[in-house]
């Protein structure tokens, strides 16, 4: 071959000469990997050697110097593996380059610690241990010469300190002629060595050349084959050359149009005069002034009106000279697998349902808008928003239902926000708005308010007309928090806030959120303990006949008493009680123990047990109380389960199934708190209740000859009379309250007026006897 590598020169192959450009990263790279593959071998033979030479010493010389020796020995080996790993692990283009240098000082102070044994040590060695280390001294060079044939320079320092070593050792025991017989071996055996380098580095050369000219024939003959790639070349003015029909016919020109052609204004098509060009094509503009390879670069092409994607590899050529003449490489036109990422990048990205972003984009969404409010100085705000009475909508009309609710759900969002917020998806009822700009306070609570009336607004869903309602929390960063997660769980926390508050509304982030937020953690974990160290306890309120104060029955309240929190009220631990799903336990204990003390009460006094909304749901609820009431003996007509009036109107038709088991155990039914949610005197004839308590505000109420108060009460008593329903006046504390219900019919009361909660001992010797009132 007119081009092949001639045989290098001893400067070349010591690296004291420069190598041409893009050749000499090549060459140090393949020694680098010799270096790296045969190092290890030569490391594991040097420590090999040692221990051997340590045996032979160690019975007659000092210790001391021996294992100084081998400490230093050990301990540049390991300063020899820490390079190997660090090179095969950085593989920068300058790890070969540190690979080789480190290699060859390396390799000096190795040939000096292997000078020790000859040149020192031999003082203490008799004839015969004399020549065991004048043998090893030749051996200690030849594995050298061939383990490091890949840094020549490093082994021939090796070789030549060996030398010098073996010549000192042998002049010591008398003999100069061996001595300089040695030094000219020495000599011999790194002539021997540079000649074997030099054609070892030729061979080396010939391979690259080799490797290069394949990669150009097997461009070309993909070339020729007019299959997804083709053949480019550029010369240093980053113009076309020899441009073939393949790359031509993907310009959509003829071959003589684009010889002598920019590529770099071709690829950039219109935005070249605008300068506004893709950042694909700015790194390609980097690789050419930097002269670097480089593979598989992306990016847009426009051709022919239609914008492809091309991948661009490429490296620099060079003449024989080794002077720089341009880029050679090879294109591909990746179009469709650009498209088919791009939809499965949409689909990891945007609900599928809604088409709005999903949990991940608007997380990243968020953390950008954070980035940009630092740098700009402006703030950033979060919205999460929670769809009300979604859940009643998708359990009685159906999933179909539900979606196409969420997806105008989607479409209103979309119309509110505009080009001033991104909305998203975080998945079920929930979404979230990002607001990159939210300096201006009161356009965020103007967004705010117009979400909840759109998505309040009816929706016509398949002839249905819809009504849900929204509940937003909302928090503003750098204010709330300088993270995306701080932002968002802040955000949560003001959606809570919103919802304890009657929901449809927004709230904002307030710091005390926080502290109610520790303070719920703090409850739940305390809760997880109260059962089993005995610290809950139930009190019992009388309940009498409005006729003679006769006690008839008791309502059983739960009381929680922590050695740390001191009382907490019900109202306080209930709620996060079901949020931590621990009211089933929690309720199970009461109805047991409630049941258990209500057996012993005389004659058919009752009991009356409140339950939470947790509870009522509770799938457990009524093999709770089967075996409750056949454990304690307590007969079932004896129970009464009060639900609060608002369990039944969230739930509606759901609470029937829940009811009709309850009433198949002999377990009665009472609707507490009556007039909270204004439910309809029908659904108190339908579900079957054994008992209404009014709300002590209708008693105030009527006491205070409000007429829609008294109109309630005489309308529920009328009914409960015709229906065999018991009615009675929650709250009754004064004796005119309690004259005043009598008067309206009211069959039973209970109130402070009777008598506060009470132990059970206490409600034991109260049972069936009439109760004292307190004139208040």
């Amino acid at each position: 071959m007119s081009d092949e590598p001639r045989l290098p020169t001893l400067a070349r192959v010591l690296g004291f000469a420069t190598h041409a450009e893009g050749e000499l990263d090549s060459a140090r790279s393949v020694q680098a990997e010799d270096l790296a593959a045969s190092c290890p071998l030569a490391l594991t033979l040097s420590l090999a050697t040692a221990a051997m030479l340590a045996l032979l010493l160690g019975p007659i010389m000092p210790l001391a110097p021996l294992a100084l020796w081998l400490a230093a020995l050990a301990g540049l080996t390991a300063l020899a593996v820490r390079d190997i790993r660090r090179h095969c692990r950085v593989g920068s283009e300058f790890a070969p380059r540190r690979l080789l240098r480190n290699t060859t000082f390396n390799a000096m102070l190795f040939g000096l610690l292997w000078m020790v044994p000859s040149a020192l040590f031999s003082r203490w060695c008799d004839t015969a241990d004399v020549i065991v280390l004048a043998m090893l001294v030749p051996i200690m060079m030849a594995g050298a010469a061939f383990l490091l044939s890949a840094a020549p320079l490093a082994a021939l320092i090796f070789i030549a300190l060996e030398g010098i070593g073996g010549a000192v050792m042998i002049l010591r025991v008398g003999s100069p002629l061996l001595a300089a017989a040695a030094l000219v071996a020495t000599v011999l055996m790194a002539a021997a060595y540079l000649r074997h380098a030099r054609t070892l580095m030729q061979r080396r050369g010939i391979e690259i050349l080799l490797d290069e000219r394949n990669a150009v024939i097997s461009l070309l003959l993909r070339e020729f084959d007019e299959g997804a790639d083709w053949l480019w070349q550029i010369d240093t003015a980053k113009m076309l050359t020899g441009v073939t029909p393949n790359l031509a016919r993907r310009f959509g020109r003829e071959v003589a149009a684009l010889e002598g052609q920019p590529l770099l204004e071709l690829l950039a098509g219109d935005a070249w005069g605008s300068g506004k060009v893709a950042h694909g094509l700015r790194d390609l503009a980097e690789k050419f002034r930097l002269r670097e390879s480089f593979g598989n670069l992306v990016l847009p092409v426009p051709v022919a009106g239609e914008m492809r994607w091309w991948s661009l590899s490429a490296t620099p050529r060079h003449d024989e000279t080794g002077r720089f003449i341009g880029f050679q490489g090879v294109g591909s036109d990746i179009t469709d697998q650009r498209r088919s990422a791009d939809r499965i990048d949409r689909m990891a990205r945007f609900d599928a349902l809604t088409g709005l972003a999903n949990r991940r984009q608007i997380m990243d969404a968020l953390s950008e808008a954070l980035v940009s409010a630092h740098r700009d100085g402006h703030r950033a705000s979060f919205f999460i928003i929670d769809l009300d009475r979604f859940k009643q909508v998708n359990d009685t009309l159906g999933h179909p239902i539900g979606d196409q609710l969420l997806k105008q759900v989607a479409r209103r969002l979309i119309e509110i926000c505009g080009d001033f917020a991104q909305a998203g998806r975080l998945g079920g009822d929930e979404f979230a708005v990002v607001v990159h700009d939210a300096s201006d306070t009161a356009r965020i609570d103007r967004l705010a308010d117009e979400i909840i009336a759109a998505l309040s607004a009816p929706y016509e869903i398949e002839a249905q007309r819809l009504f849900i309602g929204a509940s937003i929390g909302s928090a503003t960063a750098p204010r709330d928090g300088r993270s995306a997660e701080t932002v968002v769980r802040n955000a949560d926390l003001a959606l809570y806030r919103a919802k304890e508050e009657g929901r449809g509304c927004h709230r904002r982030y307030e710091q005390h959120l926080s502290a109610r937020a520790e303070e719920r953690r703090v409850i739940e974990i305390a809760l997880r303990e109260g059962l089993e160290k005995g610290q809950f306890r139930l009190v019992y309120q009388p309940i009498v006949a409005s006729a003679d104060s006769r006690i008839e029955g008791f309502e059983a309240y739960l009381r929680w008493t922590h050695p740390e929190l001191g009382e907490v009220p019900p109202e306080r631990f209930v709620p996060i009680a079901e949020e931590a799903r621990l009211i089933g336990r929690i309720g199970e204990w009461v109805i047991r123990t409630a049941c258990q003390e209500a057996a012993g009460w005389p004659g058919q006094t009752r009991l009356a047990i409140n339950l939470s909304r947790g509870q009522f749901h509770d799938p457990q609820l009524v093999s709770t109380l089967v075996s409750a009431l056949s454990s304690s003996g307590l007969a079932p007509t004896r129970l009464e389960l009060e639900v609060a009036e608002s369990v039944f109107l969230r739930d509606g038709g759901q609470t029937q199934a829940v009811i009709d088991r309850i009433h198949a155990t002999g377990v009665r039914i009472a609707l507490s708190d009556f007039g909270t949610g204004y439910a309809s005197l029908g659904y108190i004839r339908n579900a079957r209740f054994s008992s209404i308590k009014l709300d002590r505000s209708f008693v105030v109420g009527a006491s205070q000859n409000a007429s829609d108060s008294l109109a309630v009460i005489r309308a529920v008593v009328a009914m409960a009379d015709s229906l065999g329903i018991v009615v009675t006046a929650e709250g009754t504390e004064t004796e005119d309250e309690y004259q005043l219900i009598r008067r309206l019919g009211c069959t039973q009361a209970q109130g402070y007026l009777f008598g506060h909660p009470v132990a059970a001992c206490e409600a034991r010797l109260l049972a069936g006897v009439p109760a004292e009132r307190h004139v208040a």
